[in-house]
């Protein structure tokens, strides 16, 4: 059996669907038991946990073959990050009372940056859970493509879209989220010893104003990117 956290999002969704494709029991932990009903319908063992919550997160990781964690975005964090290490410390002492056989922990590609920075929220996660000794594999995918939904607003407005990702003609790392999905899947299933790390990123590394040419062909209008200054 395979103790999903996430089912409800996109990530956690396609590992759960992809995990039933193959035929294999998937446990669906979601916070909301009501918002999770559609995983039971589809054969899921439903259980509720919340990610703060080590005695319920060991309840639902208990006896499971793998399990995949995925940690709710937080973009506002304090400067010290004390959420985040309040989470690793949570998720250490949940895995380490359930001893699942195996760990699927979905970071990001950047966690290993020593400037800090939003992604260091995975960079703390990783170190906290690598004192672990059951097999782990931490996933770093990168940009997330559906994050250009966000965009479809703007460029749709007023034809220009706000940028986070800079400098503008600088090639990042993107993929889809069903991708994130089907490879955290085929982890899961394998076997191995230790801790690895694994990066996933599309064939095609993509610029701001490659996506901003892409509206302009998608809307039939002029659409650019405009760099949000760092320090707004």
């Amino acid at each position: 059996m395979f103790a999903i956290t996430g089912t409800t999002g996109n990530v956690g969704g396609e590992v759960a669907r992809n995990l039933l494709a193959a035929n294999q029991p998937v446990r669906a932990v979601v916070r909301d038991l009501h918002k999770g009903e559609s995983w039971a319908q589809r054969g899921c063992d439903l259980v509720g946990a919340n990610i703060n919550e080590a005695t319920t997160l060991a309840s639902a990781f208990k006896g499971a073959e793998g399990v995949f964690v995925l940690v709710p975005p937080n973009l506002d964090p304090s400067p010290d990050f004390r959420e985040a290490r309040a989470t690793a410390a949570t998720l250490r002492t949940a895995l380490d009372a359930a001893r699942p056989g195996r760990v699927v922990y979905l970071s990001t590609i950047g966690a290993q940056a020593t400037q800090s920075n939003l992604l260091t929220q995975h960079t703390i996660i990783e170190q906290e859970l690598g004192w672990l000794s059951m097999p782990i594999t931490f996933l770093r995918p990168g940009w997330f493509m559906e994050n250009s939904i966000w965009d479809v607003a703007p460029a749709t407005r007023n034809g220009v879209i706000p940028s986070f990702l800079q400098p503008l003609d600088k090639p990042v790392p993107m993929v889809a989220t069903a991708d994130v999905g089907r490879l955290a899947a085929e982890l899961l299933q394998e076997t191995w010893t230790g801790h690895r790390v694994v990066e996933l990123e599309g064939p095609h590394r993509v610029t701001p104003n490659e996506i901003a040419a892409t509206f302009t062909e998608l809307l039939g209008k002029p659409v650019r990117m405009e760099v949000v200054p760092e320090e707004t």
